[in-house]
């Protein structure tokens, strides 16, 4: 094979690796909606769906994770290229946690369709939202390789942190005054958790795009306003 066919090659492979992961990132954004969806709606079917799919969301991240390797041992990548097959697969690890976040919020679900009913803190509702929307963003910043918009999405994870703690303190309080409503209660906290922590892998994957383009690290310290928790 000549160089120019081998380098044509390499870059037909990691395009198919970019599709690989989208696909990834669309099964674990919809498990994460139908998760939330469950929770909301009271739905058996949406969280059984979410519990029994979570192999799908795992399956991809082996397959990414072999080619990864294996365009690391042929191709020896260098600059950008090496730099997108590390996102890539720090990426790919972060999708199958959130995959397993949403897991957890679809148990939580489904242990709550056994408890007297309790409607979900406006605080919850709203971190749901802003999760989502934070993952998706982030998501798209790394199809766009787009730094400036990676990052945006780090700077909303302080919000997400403020309701998560707002719904401890509502929760708790909640619990004092009516003591037979503690198992729905911790439910939903542990509901809350899972969307903080999807928030913070949401952050994760704006700073491995920012690190994609610009070849420059931003975790665990201040840089241009940006501050992890």
């Amino acid at each position: 094979m000549t160089p120019q066919l081998a380098h044509r090659h390499f870059h037909d492979e990691l395009s198919d690796l970019k599709s690989t992961l989208l696909a990834m990132s669309a099964e674990a954004q919809t498990a994460l909606a139908t998760a939330v969806e469950a929770l909301l709606q009271r739905n058996a079917a949406k969280a059984g769906q979410v519990i029994s799919g979570d192999h799908k969301i795992d399956a991809i991240e082996v397959a990414i994770e072999d080619l990864v390797v294996k365009l690391l041992a042929t191709q020896q990548p260098m600059a950008k290229d090496l730099r997108l097959l590390m996102a890539t697969l720090k990426i790919a690890n972060d999708l199958e946690r959130v995959g397993d976040h949403a897991v957890n919020i679809a148990q939580s679900a489904e242990r709550l369709l056994v408890s007297p009913p309790i409607v979900p803190e406006p605080e919850i509702v709203e971190m749901a939202r802003m999760a989502r929307r934070m993952l998706s963003d982030a998501l798209d910043a790394f199809v766009r390789s787009d730094a400036q918009a990676g990052r945006a999405v780090c700077l909303r994870d302080d919000q997400v942190d403020g309701l998560h703690d707002s719904v401890f303190r509502i929760l708790l309080t909640h619990m004092m005054e009516t003591p037979h409503i503690i198992s729905a209660a911790m439910e939903l906290f542990l509901v809350s958790r899972n969307l903080e922590r999807v928030a913070d892998l949401a952050t994760n994957i704006a700073e491995d795009v920012v690190f994609l383009v610009e070849g420059k690290s931003i975790k665990h310290h201040l840089e241009d306003g940006v501050s992890r928790g």
